[in-house]
C-alpha cells in the first residue's frame, strides 16, 4: 500500500511538471495561439486510450485461446482505463474545436470513428453486467471486445486515408508535418507521463478484479463447507 501512494505522488508530480511545461515552457502557436495547449492533453489522450485498448484486445485474445481468468481480468481493466481516456479525449476536443472551427462538432471521419469507438466500449462494460455466470461473461466479453477493437485502426488512419475537418496529423505524419522543437519534447513528455498513468491504473484495476476472484473462491469454499 505504501509503494502504491509513493508511486501515485511520483504520477501526480510528473503531471504537474507536465501541466506546467504545457502552459509557461512551450511555445504559443501562432495561428491558434493559447488555446492550443490543450493539445498536449488532447492528443495524448487519444494515443493513450488507443494503446489501453489494444491491451484490451490483446486480453480479448488470449483468453479465447486459453480460458485463463487473468486475461479477462486484464481485459476489463484496460478498457475501463481505455474508456477515461477517450472520455477526455472527446471532452477536450470540442474546447478545441470551438474556438478555432467555430463548431463544438462535426460528423467527419475522426470525430465520428471516435465517438463509435467510445459507444462500442462502452457496450463492452455494459455488456458484462447483464451476464452473471462469469465463465460465460467472460467469453462472450472477450469476442465483443475483439470485434470492437476493428474501429481503433479506423480511427488510427481516418486522418491519413480521408480528408476530414480534424487536422492531419502532425504526430508520425508526412512530409512538412512535425511540431516546433520545444513542442514536440513537450508532447512526448505528456505521453510518457499518460502512459505511466495507464499502466498504474491498469495495474491496480487487475489487481481488484483479482481480489474479486479470491472473494468469490471463498464464498464458494463457504457454502459447499
Amino acid at each position: 500500500m505504501k509503494k502504491n501512494v509513493l508511486i501515485a505522488f511520483a504520477i501526480v508530480l510528473l503531471m504537474c511538471i507536465a501541466a506546467y511545461a504545457s502552459l509557461f515552457v512551450a511555445p504559443t502557436e501562432s495561428k491558434m495561439g493559447t488555446i492550443q495547449r490543450i493539445f498536449y492533453l488532447h492528443a495524448p489522450s487519444g494515443m493513450v486510450a488507443l494503446l489501453s485498448f489494444f491491451v484490451c484486445f490483446v486480453g480479448n485474445l488470449a483468453y479465447v485461446f486459453t480460458r485463463k481468468p487473468k486475461w479477462d481480468w486484464l481485459g476489463v481493466s484496460a478498457a475501463e482505463v481505455g474508456m477515461a481516456f477517450c472520455t477526455v479525449l472527446i471532452l477536450t476536443g470540442p474546447i478545441w474545436a470551438h474556438p478555432v472551427w467555430g463548431i463544438w462538432w462535426t460528423w467527419d471521419a475522426r470525430l465520428t470513428l471516435t465517438f463509435v469507438l467510445w459507444l462500442l466500449y462502452t457496450s463492452y462494460l455494459l455488456l458484462r453486467t447483464l451476464v452473471e455466470d462469469p465463465d460465460r461473461r467472460a467469453l462472450i466479453s472477450a469476442i465483443y471486445g475483439i470485434f470492437a477493437f476493428l474501429d481503433v485502426p479506423l480511427v488510427y488512419g481516418s486522418i491519413r486515408w480521408w480528408r476530414t475537418q480534424h487536422p492531419q496529423p502532425v504526430i508520425m505524419g508526412g512530409p512538412g508535418s512535425g511540431l516546433e522543437a520545444t513542442m514536440r519534447k513537450v508532447f512526448w513528455f505528456w505521453f510518457l507521463n499518460l502512459v505511466i498513468l495507464m499502466i498504474f491504473f491498469i495495474r491496480e484495476r487487475y489487481a481488484l478484479e483479482a481480489m474479486r476472484e479470491e472473494v468469490r473462491t471463498l464464498e464458494r469454499e463457504a457454502e459447499a463447507a
